[in-house]
C-alpha cells in the first residue's frame, strides 16, 4: 500500500508540472529579427554565388540551436517581413554560418522587401502548402530567346524552397540573369516547391509584341519582269573557274587570266523564275525566229540517197 501511495504522489507531481502547457500557437514557432546583407558582404574565401541563384538565405548558428530545440517541421521554411514597408516574402535556409544577429539574402529578395544593406528583417518559421500550379511572367522578351525556357526555369527552381505570389525572382542561365514575376500560385499565395509535382505556365513577357502578319498581295508581273534579260541581270556576281592557279614551287608562269567581260546571254541558263506562281509553268526561251527558207533552197538542201559518185581503183583506159 505504501508503495502504491508513493507512485500516486509522483504521478500527481508530474501532472502539476505540466498542468499549464505553453499555448500551441507559440510552441513550435521561431521568430526573431536580423540585420540583412547581400551575399557579397559575406566574409570568407568561399564563393557564395549559389545564394544569388536561388531562394534560400544564410542564418547564424544560434538560429539552428533555437530551431532544433523548438522541434519544428521540415523542410524549414521562413516568412521574411520588412515592417517599415509592409513587404513580405518566403524562403528556405541554405546554411547556418552567418555572424550572430546577421542574415544574408539574395539580391532579388532584398529588392522585393525594399531592404537596404543592414536593414532589419523579421524572420519567422512557417508551414506552407505544397505547390500544384504556378504562373510566371518574364520581365523581358529576352527570356523567349532561350531554346527551352520551361526546362530552364524548372531547373533553376531546384534552388528555391518556396514561391510567393507577387515576387520577382531572378534566375541565372548562360551567364545572364532573367527576372520573372510570380503571377499566381496554387493552392495558396505562398507555397512550398520542395519535392512537388507542379504545373508551370507563362504569361506574355513585359514589352512583348505579337509579330505583325503582312497580307501577301499577288500582283500580275509587268512586261519588264517577264523579260528574260532581266533574269540575267540579277546574278552577275559569281563566275565559275575565273580564279588563277598556284604552282607548288611558288613560281608564276604565264599571264594572270583576266575574265572576259560577261555577256548576259552567257548566264541566262539556270536563273530561277522569281515570279513563279503555283499552278503556272513559264518556259523562258531566248530563241530568235529563223528566217523562212524558200522552196528552192529547201529542195537544194534536201538529202537524196545514193546520189554520190563512185570511185574505181582501176584507171580508165588501161587494160588488165
Amino acid at each position: 500500500m505504501h508503495g502504491h501511495r508513493e507512485t500516486t504522489l509522483v504521478t500527481a507531481f508530474s501532472f502539476n508540472m505540466f498542468d499549464q502547457p505553453i499555448p500551441r500557437a507559440f510552441q513550435n514557432r521561431f521568430s526573431t529579427q536580423y540585420r540583412c546583407y547581400s551575399v557579397s558582404m559575406l566574409a570568407g574565401p568561399n564563393d557564395r554565388s549559389d545564394v544569388e541563384k536561388g531562394g534560400k538565405i544564410i542564418m547564424p548558428p544560434s538560429a539552428l540551436d533555437q530551431l532544433s530545440r523548438l522541434n519544428i517541421t521540415y523542410p524549414m521554411l521562413f516568412k521574411l517581413t520588412n515592417k517599415n514597408s509592409d513587404r513580405m516574402t518566403h524562403c528556405g535556409v541554405l546554411e547556418f554560418v552567418a555572424d550572430e544577429g546577421i542574415c544574408y539574402l539574395p539580391h532579388w529578395m532584398m529588392q522585393n522587401l525594399l531592404l537596404e544593406e543592414g536593414g532589419l528583417v523579421q524572420v519567422e518559421s512557417v508551414n506552407l502548402m505544397v505547390a500544384t500550379y504556378s504562373k510566371f511572367q518574364p520581365q523581358s522578351p529576352d527570356f523567349l530567346d532561350i531554346t527551352n525556357p520551361k526546362a530552364v526555369l524548372e531547373n533553376a527552381l531546384r534552388n528555391f524552397a518556396c514561391l510567393t505570389t507577387g515576387d520577382v525572382i531572378a534566375i541565372n542561365y548562360n551567364e545572364k540573369i532573367y527576372e520573372l514575376r510570380v503571377m499566381e500560385t496554387k493552392p495558396d499565395k505562398a507555397v512550398s516547391i520542395i519535392e512537388c509535382d507542379m504545373n508551370v505556365d507563362f504569361d506574355a513577357p513585359l514589352g512583348y509584341k505579337e509579330p505583325e502578319r503582312h497580307s501577301q498581295h499577288h500582283e500580275e508581273p509587268t512586261e519588264e519582269e517577264g523579260d528574260p534579260s532581266s533574269y540575267a541581270e540579277m546574278d552577275m556576281g559569281f563566275r565559275a573557274f575565273t580564279g588563277s592557279g598556284n604552282r607548288l614551287d611558288g613560281k608564276k608562269k604565264g599571264i594572270e587570266p583576266s575574265p572576259a567581260p560577261i555577256d548576259p546571254s552567257d548566264i541566262k541558263r539556270g536563273i530561277p523564275n522569281y515570279d513563279y506562281k503555283i499552278g503556272r509553268i513559264t518556259f523562258i526561251r531566248n530563241s530568235r525566229p529563223q528566217p523562212k527558207k524558200t522552196d528552192d533552197e529547201d529542195g537544194l538542201s534536201r538529202f537524196i540517197a545514193f546520189s554520190g559518185e563512185g570511185q574505181s581503183l582501176r584507171k580508165k583506159g588501161r587494160k588488165p
